[in-house]
């Protein structure tokens, strides 16, 4: 495996790792509040483990793979636009 491929596939990983302990996030937070949460943390560790990932699926050129990230993409994007919107009408601010 050349140097590049091998790099590329750090990045893969490192991708999945971080999209992976978006859920570790999720469970600490949950358990800490003894109820369901979805902390912000989890919607910005899902944007960025899914471009990470995407990015390396763009390179191994895997359609299935780049719609997949693709569309979470939008849908991480789109919660973490919601949720700004909810804090600035609480807050006041616009």
């Amino acid at each position: 495996m050349s140097t590049v491929e091998l790099i590329w596939l750090g990045i893969g990983f490192f991708g999945q790792t971080v999209f992976f302990m978006r859920w570790v996030v999720q469970w600490i937070a949950s358990e800490r509040s003894a109820e369901s949460r979805v902390p912000l943390a989890f919607w910005y560790m899902s944007l960025v483990g899914g471009l990470i990932t995407l990015a390396y699926a763009v390179y191994r050129k895997d359609p299935v793979f780049i719609a997949g990230q693709s569309v979470g993409a939008f849908v991480y994007l789109r919660n973490l636009m919601l949720i700004r919107r909810n804090n600035n009408a609480v807050t006041g601010d616009k």
